[in-house]
């Protein structure tokens, strides 16, 4: 069974406008993932498919007025949009960890970077000060920070970007957690920078056996890292599989147009693709959102949104799936 299985969840904005009318963004539109042990799931996706809110959805992070109005989050066999708020308070920096973009806004610019990691520790082991300081040494070895006794004393301004994003992964790691969730963890780094932190987070997931979900919009990144891919279109994962079953054989049309458009020509994609504008998620139309832009479209794209067939090793929402290049 998979340590991680998200299904039908949905996640809508609700707000009121200038004339107090009620409105309502439906930013999520029925999410289906699955995350096992010792792989990494990447999830995919242009900006505003819902990559980063599925995310914060799986954390218990979602604030107002982004609600959860339906569907499952089951971490290894327990319910988590079921339980109370301590108890998820316990799981989320234990048993689920993350890691997010922009690691110099993520850290406390006032609080030593040992003392950081150390603080997590503690919260979550009971660990004595002794205890956790040495434990926080022994992850900023773990994640290749030079000279971590020293750099123990740091302030987070005196860390390069590169060494900023090791010491949120020494965070995420610290308790030794189940699930990892990566959310952009490479955006705003140099090349060879980027290769190191996709190379530590590779080799964590393997050494300790996590099940880790990585968001990015670098389909290079997913090729590099990833096991298994879910594209996102419109809040919803339109296609799911094996990273090179779906970089060779992509069966949903938006797969093919999103990696045929990749900078480094990644090119699955170089049939025609209709243009259209994203669909407004305050007025999403019924069935397929992508049928305005799909050169497949028919009639009963309109129709009842295709289940994703969670089951299968490659599956896609599509009525006319059509692999190949």
């Amino acid at each position: 069974m998979s340590l991680l299985r998200v299904r039908d969840l949905h996640v809508h904005f609700v707000a009121r406008d200038r004339y107090d009318q009620v409105r309502v963004a439906r930013a999520l539109n029925g999410v289906d993932l699955s995350v096992d042990r010792g792989e990494i799931f990447g999830l995919v996706g242009e900006t505003g498919a819902g990559k980063s809110l599925t995310a914060h959805a799986i954390m218990g992070l979602l604030r107002e007025p982004a609600r959860r109005v339906g569907g499952s989050i089951e971490f290894d066999g327990r319910e988590l949009t079921v339980i109370s708020d301590d108890e998820l308070n316990s799981i989320r920096g234990d048993q689920i960890a993350m890691v997010v973009q922009s690691p110099r806004t993520s850290l406390d610019p006032l609080t030593r970077v040992g003392e950081q990691i150390a603080r997590i520790h503690r919260v979550h082991r009971e660990a004595s000060a002794e205890q956790a300081q040495a434990r926080a040494l022994q992850m900023m070895q773990a994640v290749g920070i030079p000279d971590p006794q020293a750099r123990m004393r740091a302030w987070p301004h005196q860390f390069s970007g590169g060494m900023a994003q090791r010491v949120l992964i020494a965070m995420a790691l610290v308790n030794d957690p189940q699930l990892l969730i990566a959310d952009e963890p490479s955006t705003g780094l140099d090349v060879t920078v980027q290769a190191q932190i996709l190379d530590l987070l590779r080799a964590s997931v393997r050494e300790r056996q996590l099940a880790a979900l990585l968001i990015t919009h670098d389909l290079g990144v997913v090729a590099q890292v990833c096991d298994r891919v879910g594209v996102m279109f419109a809040g919803v994962v339109v296609e799911a599989g094996p990273v090179e079953q779906v970089f060779t054989q992509p069966l949903h049309p938006y797969t093919r147009h999103l990696i045929g458009s990749s900078p480094d020509r990644l090119t699955l994609g170089r049939g025609a693709v209709r243009a259209g504008a994203a669909p407004d998620l305050y007025n999403l139309p019924p069935g397929c959102p992508y049928q305005n832009r799909c050169p497949r479209a028919q009639p009963v794209c309109q129709g009842e949104l295709m289940p994703l067939p969670v089951d299968e090793a490659h599956g896609a929402r599509c009525h006319f799936p059509e692999p190949g290049p």
